[in-house]
């Protein structure tokens, strides 16, 4: 946090002075801006066991960044493991003698590799010369003293040995040692068993209890001087005297702890359902799951090699890295995973049906909101271009264009367009069926939108356009027609806006689909959205949304016709009213409502707020005179208040575009630095946590006093409920190109967020915040 201060102190000093790129200057100067500079950013690296029948101990680093792992089978290397690309953990036949050797344990000292089987305690380091016999063939714990003394223990007994001989041995047995830690300024070693911490002082040679209780797991020595100890319900710390510091914490991610490590300055704990790292605010960074480890229970933690941190779990290993980077480096690494993995004929999409999250085995393949996610790639390419120049986001952006525009030409309906296109012959024909709703008739497809033959024989199409395309046409076309630096291309915008525009004009503020019925989701006029309750979201998102259409295109156009209909769903039908309706009438259904209305009001629908703020692209900076201008910011920072908790990068900087001084800059760059650079949607669980604020959700879903971090929660994208705590494995890989690269971008552009800094703030650690 102290960083981050620094950052926006800094910054908003500096947007005064700087002109790092004219098409960035754009912004407007009252607004805070967030100096780019580096932080570190977390990734995981697996390592899977080969077996299912070892049983995992201990893992450690040497001096020379080599990392080994003791397990019941002897010892293990981790092998060719990279980011989203997990390794095995294999024997490791460095030292040929090594594995006969019946290993119980092993730790660090003097930064190699020591360690313990039933006749020594010896290491292949400083010649193989340290190999001190010890004649306690039980013994399976090891910790290294100074001047190469090793305290050992077999879960009751002790010993500390020297050069071979036995210099002290505990008269009587302790019950149930679980860890045994030295500390070099007291040269005192500490003994923790289940119900009791001893200190063993190698001046005096007496063993005396410090602190007693019960359920005790492990701990850890900490650089002030003290100790924290772990158990079955938290931990709490101590003095190394053995005095309480403060209440037992319980208010964890999970209370169930094995394991404790300071690394770094930063505080480690492992527990039976992952593992989590304390930070400077009292909050917790939360590493359960696999797109961190690839086991629930964490057995031992230590530093690896790059101040990464070694995770050593029931199922393998997981190496948490930090890589220091700035915003601008983290959306680098989106751009190259976007284009090698998420276009398909310039459609922005997931990819889906891995194998044991294997992105070799991905299938690119069709969704429903194909148009949209593409059209919010297409703008994060434009605003990058505005941004920077880059010749590569420009193309990038052409090519979106040409999927965009292939959707409106390739059902050969003028002014209609389809959601997605794939090559004939790899789509499933629905047989179809015809149901009443809301007084139209519409064609349907057993709960799929259609697919049709294009005249092409080597193309199909996908019917039922509805509202959320729609949105994301308007998005990307005006984007185009408005910033684009290259006359054809813009024309080519305004054609297909103008097209489009007119035929739902035409249309009765209707989608009309192929077979000549409006499309379910695709209908504006004002029978329908105004025979809705005002409670009904619908009522005030449609008028809201059509209006913004309209807008734009007059504002391309010139064509007067757009201006009346604007004018004329404004002043007779009340569509003013109900786009300026505040956001919190909005609510169930009455009682006696048809069953429509409260299946559209059973709760918010976070598809509508993407809706929303992108259509406000059209709805602000169009607004047919400064009156309905001043009235469209009142809404749009009416529903921004809403959503505010979110923390959501993309709304803030939608809400920015307004001019608005404060739109929460610094929750948005919190969310562009917790996004996870592993997109893939893992197992995702939280309702078990202890340290968070569950809340009753209410109508708009709210579950927690907080949002949890971006990498914590199964949900990224904009259009879902960012509150959700718990998800299934989808076995699918999300694009960046419309969760993380739009807003990052458009942050750019609006020159809220400036170019890269490669500087250093004072006070600067290189440690995970």
């Amino acid at each position: 946090m102290n960083r981050q201060a620094f950052n926006f102190l800094i910054a908003g000093f500096c947007a005064f002075l700087s002109c790092e790129s004219k098409k960035e200057a754009s912004r407007q100067t009252s607004q805070p801006v967030y100096l780019d500079t580096p932080y570190l950013q977390d990734y995981a690296i697996k390592y899977h066991a080969e077996s299912d029948d070892l049983e995992f101990k201990k893992v450690f680093t040497d001096r020379n960044d080599v990392i080994q792992v003791l397990t019941s089978g002897g010892l293990y290397r981790p092998s060719n493991g990279h980011f989203q690309y997990p390794g095995l953990l294999k024997p490791d036949k460095t030292y040929l003698p090594m594995a006969d050797k019946l290993l119980s344990d092993m730790c660090v000292y003097r930064r190699q590799f020591v360690y313990l089987d039933h006749e020594a305690v010896f290491s292949n380091a400083w010649a193989g010369k340290l190999f001190s016999r010890h004649e306690f063939p039980s013994a399976d714990m090891v910790c290294a003293g100074s001047d190469a003394e090793f305290m050992i223990s077999d879960g009751t007994g002790l010993r500390l040995i020297v050069d071979s001989e036995t210099i002290w041995a505990s008269k009587s047995d302790l019950e149930s040692i679980r860890d045994i830690k030295y500390d070099q300024g007291d040269k005192t070693f500490f003994i923790l068993s289940e119900g009791a911490m001893h200190a063993f002082s190698k001046t005096t040679k007496r063993l005396d209890k410090i602190i007693g209780g019960s359920g005790f797991t492990c701990f850890e020595l900490l650089p002030d001087n003290s100790l924290v100890i772990g158990s079955n319900d938290g931990y709490r710390k101590y003095s190394l005297a053995g005095s309480p510091m403060g209440e037992k914490m319980t208010k964890l991610p999970w209370t169930e702890i094995t394991a404790i490590k300071s690394i770094d300055g930063k505080l480690w704990f492992g527990s039976t359902k992952g593992a989590f790292m304390l930070k400077e605010d009292g909050k917790f960074n939360y590493y359960y799951g696999l797109r961190w480890l690839p086991g629930e229970k964490v057995i031992h933690i230590s530093g690896g090699p790059e101040k990464s941190v070694l995770i050593l779990t029931d199922k393998g290993l997981g190496q948490i890295c930090f890589e220091e980077m700035t915003l601008e480096d983290k959306a680098m690494r989106y751009e190259k995973q976007v284009r090698q993995r998420q276009i398909r004929y310039g459609i922005n999409s997931n990819v889906t049906r891995l194998k044991n999250h294997d992105l070799s085995t991905a299938e690119n393949r069709v969704a429903d909101s194909d148009n949209l996610w593409t059209g919010m790639y297409l703008g994060s390419q434009l605003f990058r271009y505005l941004a920077t120049g880059s010749e590569e986001a420009r193309q990038n952006c052409y090519e979106a264009f040409e999927a965009m525009e292939r959707m409106h030409e390739i059902n050969g309906i003028p002014g209609l367009f389809g959601r997605s296109f794939e090559r004939r012959g790899y789509q499933e024909f629905k047989k179809e069926f015809r149901s009443y709703v809301e007084n139209y008739w519409y064609e349907g497809y057993q709960g799929t939108v259609s697919w049709r033959h294009a005249d092409d024989p080597e193309w199909d199409w996908r019917a039922s356009a509805s509202s959320d395309q729609t949105v994301g046409q308007i998005f990307s076309l005006i984007l185009v027609a408005e910033y684009m630096d290259d006359e054809a291309w813009k024309q080519r915008a305004i054609r297909l806006l103008d097209g489009l525009m007119a035929y739902i004009v035409e249309n009765d503020f209707c989608l009309i689909d192929y077979n000549g019925m409006p499309s379910l989701w695709g209908r504006w006029h004002p029978a329908y959205v105004n025979r809705f309750d005002t409670m009904i979201g619908d009522r005030k998102i449609c008028s809201s949304n059509i209006i913004a259409f309209l807008q734009a295109a007059y504002r391309f156009t010139g064509k007067e016709l757009f201006k009346e209909k604007a004018f004329y769903l404004m002043n007779e039908h009340g569509y003013l009213e109900n786009l300026a309706r505040p956001v919190s009438e909005i609510g169930h259904a009455p009682k006696d409502a048809d069953a429509w209305s409260k299946m559209l009001s059973n709760g918010w629908n976070h598809s509508d707020d993407e809706m929303y703020f992108l259509a406000y692209w059209a709805l602000y900076p169009y607004a047919l005179n400064d009156t309905l201008k001043a009235i469209y910011r009142e809404a749009i920072r009416d529903h921004w208040e809403l959503e505010r908790p979110e923390k959501n990068s993309l709304w803030n900087f939608c809400y920015a575009m307004t001019g608005a001084a404060e739109f929460d800059l610094e929750e948005s760059i919190w969310h562009l630095k917790e996004f996870p650079l592993d997109m893939v949607q893992y197992e995702t669980r939280n309702s078990h946590r202890k340290d968070i604020e569950f809340m009753e959700p209410g109508f708009w879903g709210q579950t927690t006093g907080e949002v949890l971090p971006p990498d914590e929660r199964p949900e990224l994208k904009h259009n879902r409920s960012l509150f959700k705590l718990d998800a299934g494995d989808r076995q699918s890989e999300l694009s960046a190109g419309d969760t993380f690269l739009l807003p990052y971008w458009m942050g750019r552009f609006l020159g809220v967020i400036s170019g890269p800094q490669r500087i250093r703030q004072p006070g600067y650690s290189g440690q995970p915040g």
